[in-house]
């Protein structure tokens, strides 16, 4: 094929510069002058911790239900079908067990029905022992805003949304991680978790990662050789534009050696986490990846049985997306090396609104899936339901800070003790010492509560 030279450069260049995008090339990095180049850290793993989001603002009420408890049963299951209706006695099926005396609740709890479907059940990975529940959790702020919630939790600084790097970011620099993927997002751009990591790559498709020009028309293997060849030469400048479009080359370079292909999946969510466990058993050095799973915000049409309503597709999706990683990763052999955190920036009102849905709230919950997780409990302490316990005498109260669970993972499972670079300002208020949850097996580690400052940014580490 015969390549023009305007052909070359507005295809090479534009998919160069298109999977930059991909790694957010903006804030800052670590004020320490001889950080970069280090060996990973001492005591860190290669565990694959994965972050999965769920936008919106989940109704952990609905989610993992106190079903019997007199004051959700007041404010939900009034003929509207907005609470989840369960006989006196459930059967096993539908019955969570608590397991957890430290969590206090007298009601019972059940996972939404969209969750204990058969073949992709969360109830049967939390009765299996592999998935934890974590209610009561979240951000113990007072915004009702998306948007803030969203920011002081990946930013793992709440109160401040203006801090210039992510949690992960953090986590990631500290422990020098290395590899050809360190950090991945299914997303088309990296979330502010990972803000300013600049090793981080988005991808939603392997098979498409790669040099492409236009609609209908693809370079072949020996014309896209040649092109990255002459844009190693085009980027050989030492500038933040220049070592971003090197890094772009190389990802592209390697991740085509791998010969991935497209996970074929109606179930998108599942498909992003397949795709994690591409990478994982390809050996690139995945530490952290993160899935987005949105549409949460249901002000409207909530109702258990509403098959339309967006809770009720959303928790088959979940349910599935997780189940289908679970069984991946076991029968692949990567379960041991699989952690995932799941979370929401808030939950949403005891009560319902006009609409039959739920309006933003405050506490919410979280899950942890995975081989190193100690699975079938829910852990935390329950606020209670009453109108006296209420945040605001409206919303579930937040008894365990988000930080708290991340911290554990991040100590235990991660091998990083770092946790005031990870979350600065946390406190051992925030992070017991010993650790009071014990929902990630692990060493505890001794804690280095001291915060660094981000300020300047440092050369990238030479692989």
């Amino acid at each position: 094929m015969s390549v023009s030279r305007r052909q070359f450069l507005v295809g090479g260049c534009s998919a160069a510069i298109a999977a930059m995008a991909g790694s957010r090339i903006n804030g800052l990095v670590f004020d320490d002058p001889g950080f970069a180049g280090k060996a990973l850290a001492a005591g860190s793993t290669n565990e694959v911790m994965v972050v999965v989001f769920l936008r919106g603002g989940c109704d952990a009420l609905s989610l993992v239900c106190p079903y019997d408890d007199p004051n959700y049963r007041i404010a939900r299951m009034d003929g509207s079908g907005l609470g989840i209706a369960l006989p006196e006695s459930p059967t096993a099926e539908q019955l969570i067990q608590v397991n957890n005396p430290a969590f206090q609740a007298s009601s019972n709890f059940c996972f939404h029905p969209q969750a204990t479907l058969a073949g992709s059940s969360l109830r049967d990975l939390y009765a299996d022992g592999k998935l934890a529940i974590i209610h009561a959790a979240g951000l113990n702020d007072d915004t009702r805003s998306h948007f803030d919630a969203m920011d002081y939790i990946e930013r793992g600084t709440p109160g401040n949304k203006n801090t210039g790097t992510g949690w992960l970011m953090r986590h990631l620099q500290s422990i020098n991680a290395t590899g050809d993927i360190p950090a991945l997002s299914t997303n088309s751009a990296t979330p502010n978790a990972l803000l300013s990591y600049n090793d981080a790559v988005a991808l939603t498709d392997p098979s498409n990662f790669r040099l492409n020009y236009g609609a209908g028309w693809r370079y072949n293997s020996s014309d896209t050789e040649t092109m990255l060849n002459s844009l190693d030469r085009m980027y050989e400048g030492n500038d933040l534009t220049m070592r971003s479009g090197r890094e772009t080359i190389q990802a592209i370079r390697k991740i085509s050696a791998k010969g991935f292909t497209d996970v074929s999946d109606s179930n998108d969510f599942r498909r992003s986490l397949l795709l994690i466990g591409q990478i994982v058993k390809a050996d690139m050095g995945l530490r952290i990846a993160t899935v987005d799973l949105g549409g949460w915000d249901h002000h409207e049409s909530q109702g258990v049985n509403d098959t339309w309503g967006p809770f009720y597709n959303l928790t088959r999706k979940l349910s599935e997306g997780l189940t289908g990683l679970y069984n991946d990763a076991v029968s692949q052999g990567y379960w041991n090396r699989l952690t995932v955190v799941v979370m929401s920036e808030f939950g949403r009102r005891l009560g319902r609104n006009a609409s039959n849905g739920t309006d933003h709230g405050h506490g919410g919950m979280m899950l942890a899936l995975g081989g190193k997780v100690n699975g079938g409990k829910i852990y935390g302490r329950w606020p209670g339901l009453n109108q006296n316990q209420l945040d605001q005498s409206q919303d579930l109260a937040v008894t365990t800070d988000f930080r708290a669970v991340l911290s554990e993972a991040v100590v235990r499972v991660l091998g990083n003790p770092k946790l005031g670079t990870v979350f600065p300002g946390i406190t051992p208020e925030i992070y017991s010492t010993p650790v009071a949850l014990n929902i990630f097996q692990g060493t505890d580690l001794p804690i280095d509560y001291t915060s660094s400052i981000f300020t300047t940014r440092l050369p990238r580490i030479t692989r």
